[in-house]
């Protein structure tokens, strides 16, 4: 990488270079923490001495009324201790000027910080404040290591700014096959119980991720729900071929007013734990395996069935022998899994090979919980907009390690008709007026 390249953006590339794609999101999360320890303490050692030479990197001095004497003359290595592990920063270094520069975040000697929290949960958790910051960083580092103002704006704005931007930015021009919908509570009002994020994630046309929203819900509700698909559809969204979510009665609702012409799929993984819950715990082995059995489908692609209408009707009539097996011992079960039953198979008019990805909704669970689990020390996220910031930033990084489809030539042409089928219906052709066309020539010529 060239020796111009900041050490700021070298980390970033270091970060992105992880979500390859190579490596699973549970393996790479704590390498994310390190390194996103690295850029904060990096970021807020740059804006430092930007503020302190009164200029940016490669800013002329003379284009500058604040600047000081001075310039910078590289970098050296420093090792910090932080909650992440370890880690080893490019301390800048200064030359020409008439006064030693000294990080007011670290001091002279760069050894230890408690920067992931003083800057992390500070920054993000406790709303972006610039007042928060400075007295989380004196509380935890001593008075001396109060930040200016301008470089706690500096770390703090960005992901605010950045997610501004994005949650506000057109969507007319993204086309998904599927659209997966789900919600993470968190505690982040006072005095009140955790309220529902809502999040928006899919498939293009074309077989690639995309993270598409994320709102604060209040609530699971349909009204709720129903304002965020809005709000979607008036950026410019275009209904997907499936909607793929959990049981929440509110989501349901919402989507198939919001949606009315998408298929939807209920999430095979939140009916199996709603269903096992109504089974004696002697009994759930047993249980779930006879669940699980009715949507394996190798057997059902062996012998000659194909996705569509075929496999449909095939797991539909296991579902009937599942029902006529467990009624008697377990009927409560059984009248949980036949709620809603044809919406468990509608993934199955689908290409074959996106059959594991998306009968489930479970795409971004690890990750919501990766969230949550970081935040389970703070007890409550000090307001709403705080709370989306952490989200979304998590979230956002995240996504660009999510794995696409694979689109093949059958499998296209297969969504090609149903989007034909479902959401471009031909025009209908117009039937002649009967009363006309049973009419004889005769009688026609005494309406004439």
């Amino acid at each position: 990488m060239s020796v111009r390249v900041s050490p700021t953006e070298k980390i970033r590339a270091e970060i992105d270079a992880l979500f390859d794609g190579s490596r699973e999101l549970a393996e790479v999360i704590e390498d994310v923490a390190r390194l996103g320890a690295r850029l904060i303490i990096q970021t807020a050692l740059e804006a430092e001495v930007d503020v302190f030479l009164g200029r940016v990197r490669y800013q002329r001095a003379a284009g500058t009324e604040d600047r000081r004497a001075g310039m910078r003359n590289g970098y050296c290595p420093a090792t910090i201790k932080t909650t992440a592990g370890p880690v080893t920063v490019a301390r800048p270094k200064l030359r020409g000027t008439t006064e030693a520069f000294a990080s007011r975040l670290f001091g002279k000697s760069i050894t230890r910080s408690n920067a992931l929290e003083s800057l992390v949960i500070a920054g993000f958790v406790r709303g972006l404040s610039v007042r928060d910051v400075e007295n989380t960083l004196a509380d935890a580092l001593g008075a001396e290591a109060a930040l200016s103002k301008s470089t706690v704006s500096r770390v703090c704005q960005v992901i605010g700014d950045q997610f501004t931007a994005w949650s506000s930015r057109r969507l007319d021009e993204l086309e998904l096959d599927y659209l997966f919908l789900d919600a993470s509570m968190f505690k982040m009002h006072p005095g009140a119980r955790a309220e529902p994020v809502l999040a928006a994630w899919g498939i293009t046309t074309e077989g690639a991720p995309v993270f598409v929203a994320l709102a604060a819900g209040g609530s699971e509700s349909t009204d709720a729900w129903g304002d965020f698909l809005d709000e979607l559809t008036s950026r410019g969204l275009r209904p997907p071929l499936l909607v793929i979510s959990d049981g929440a009665a509110g989501l349901i609702n919402a989507a198939e007013s919001s949606l009315p012409r998408s298929l939807r799929q209920r999430c095979l993984i939140h009916r199996a734990r709603n269903l096992l819950a109504k089974v004696p715990a002697q009994a759930q082995e047993e249980v779930r395996d006879a669940y699980w059995a009715l949507f394996d489908t190798d057997a059902l692609i062996a012998a000659g069935l194909q996705p569509g209408h075929q496999l449909v009707a095939a797991v539909q009539a296991r579902i009937d022998a599942f029902t006529e097996r467990y009624q008697r011992l377990y009927p409560s079960a059984v009248k949980c899994l036949l709620s809603d039953r044809e919406q468990l198979s509608s993934y199955l008019r689908f290409p074959l090979e996106h059959h594991r990805r998306i009968r489930h909704s479970n795409f971004i669970e690890r990750t919501f919980g990766e969230t949550r689990r970081r935040v389970k020390v703070i007890g409550r996220l000090p307001g709403e907009a705080s709370c989306l910031n952490l989200v979304w930033a998590v979230l956002d990084r995240a996504s660009r390690g999510w794995r696409g489809l694979t689109m093949t030539p059958a499998g296209a042409r297969q969504l090609h008709d149903l989007r034909r089928q479902l959401l471009d219906p031909p025009t209908p052709i117009r039937q002649p007026n009967t009363a006309i066309s049973s009419a004889t020539p005769e009688t026609v010529g005494a309406v004439a």
